[in-house]
């Protein structure tokens, strides 16, 4: 379809079709099912609470039957769906630099004993004391962030953490493979800021920092308020007694005020939500390190791993919520005040994420269908991706279809679920390859009367690989 070149719309409506014909190149069996698929969830009016009503919309020409049958047995690639993810134009923050933040989202499937690979996930409970671990199917979702307040971001990648895998393992093999997809599609170029990831307080965030050491990245991330970190040892003085050289400094507990130095950066910054923040950083500042869990492999002297250690406090929180401090770390070292500055407002970006991700269970129906096959869950897990990617993109073509009772929005601010109100209008100007249905019949499905004489065998949620707890105990293990 060609547009004059006078047209705004040209270059968005180019790259979202450019996108749509890649995600069709990217299927494989069962492809025409699937893409019309993500249109209808596209295109459904309110959120998807069934996956049968998704096929009574007009962008779904095939009956449910073949709906099932696509995300039971259609096929996917995975690895060029990713690269069509990258490949994409993508949000950068106020530097120029590409921000990228990792997180973990679950679907619980509790009442699922037929369903295999599922493990314990963590739940946060509304009150204290009340955290559950509910078994279900944990995703690592990798996301490019955007720069000021915004509900958006860029999805680049999704993996299906399973019982053998070790998350800290994991997550950074999966960095490393959206970083190396980065520098391939041009989005990195020798001589660009490093690429700033940024994660919440369940990640070993000095760890990845040594693993992905070779790479341009610098880690951010929160750190429990009960840790403590270490100051270099500096010079040692000569004794008579001689012996080794210490290892590590003093010590700053981050819950003990008596024991904190002099930081090499205080400064204030002024909000407009969450009034003054105060910013307190001390340079080079390490962990301590032990012979145990990830580094129970690792052979010679453990290393010190420097960083930048931000103390953020702010003066009031929204809805009136006592304000708690909350402590940084970033494995990058001697930083000015704006350049702390700028990694704590990365930060606070993280949680665009978790916007994305309540969008993709409350409006595009991601954890609604109860499905067995755990490869089933991931398919349905990148068309959503796929259709949350389409919402970004046609971002500068949709209208604001509000409501009566809402507020008016500019063009460029609306929100993903408003975006999706008028993308029924925006396909009808895109590229469609997917085919024509051809006629058929329904299968004659199981004889009546008759019993399902093959039951699904059940399995039990949980890790079937255990850590050993110490470096004696590993050394047991080994042959």
């Amino acid at each position: 379809m060609s547009l004059p070149s006078t047209s705004p719309d040209v270059e968005p409506l180019g790259v979202l079709s450019r996108f749509r014909t890649g995600f069709y190149d990217c299927l494989d069996t069962r492809a025409d099912a699937l893409f019309e698929l993500t249109d209808a969830l596209l295109c459904a009016d309110g959120p998807v609470t069934s996956l049968p009503e998704l096929t009574m919309t007009p962008e779904y020409q095939r009956g449910h039957g073949a709906m099932y049958d696509a995300l039971n047995t259609g096929r996917l690639d995975p690895r060029r769906l990713r690269s069509a993810l990258t490949s994409t134009p993508l949000p950068r923050a106020a530097d120029g630099r590409i921000v990228l933040a990792v997180d973990v989202s679950n679907w619980l499937r509790p009442d699922a004993p037929t369903s295999p690979q599922r493990l314990f996930c963590h739940v946060y409970g509304r009150g204290r004391s009340a955290d559950q671990f509910i078994p279900g199917w944990p995703y690592s979702v990798v996301a490019a962030l955007e720069t000021g307040r915004t509900s958006w971001c860029a999805v680049l990648d999704a993996h299906r953490l399973g019982p053998a895998d070790d998350a800290t393992a994991a997550t950074a093999a999966q960095l490393r493979e959206v970083l190396t997809r980065l520098m391939q599609a041009g989005q990195w170029k020798p001589g660009d800021a490093d690429v700033l990831i940024v994660m919440d307080s369940g990640y070993d965030i000095p760890r990845l920092a040594y693993v992905l050491g070779d790479l341009p990245v610098e880690l951010l991330g929160r750190l429990r308020s009960d840790r403590v970190m270490l100051r270099d040892a500096g010079q040692r003085r000569s004794t008579p007694r001689g012996g080794k050289p210490r290892k590590h400094g003093a010590a700053l507990a981050l819950a003990q005020p008596q024991t904190w130095h002099t930081p090499e950066v205080a400064m204030t910054t002024p909000t407009s939500r969450y009034g003054t923040a105060e910013a307190l950083a001390w340079d080079r500042m390490h962990p301590r390190l032990s012979h145990r869990g990830p580094w129970l492999e690792h052979e010679g002297e453990l290393p010190l791993i420097h960083g930048t250690l931000v103390r953020l406090q702010v003066e009031h929180l929204p809805g009136d919520r006592d304000p708690k401090a909350v402590w940084l770390w970033s494995s990058r070292t001697a930083m000015t005040g704006t350049e702390v500055e700028v990694r704590w407002q990365a930060y606070v970006r993280r949680f665009d994420l978790e916007h994305t991700f309540r969008f993709f269970k409350q409006t595009l129906g991601w954890t609604v269908p109860k499905v067995r096959d755990p490869a089933t869950a991931d398919r349905w897990t990148w068309l959503v991706i796929v259709a949350h990617t389409q919402l970004r993109l046609a971002r500068p073509l949709a209208e604001d279809l509000r409501r009566p009772w809402e507020r008016p929005s500019h063009p460029c601010r609306l929100a993903p679920a408003r975006v999706r109100r008028g993308f029924r209008h925006v396909r009808a100007k895109t590229v469609r390859p997917g085919g024509v249905p051809k006629p058929s019949r329904p299968g004659p499905g199981r004889p009546p009367g008759s019993r399902n004489r093959r039951p699904a065998p059940r399995y039990e949620p949980g890790k079937t690989v255990k850590r050993a707890a110490s470096l004696e105990q590993h050394r047991q293990q080994q042959p």
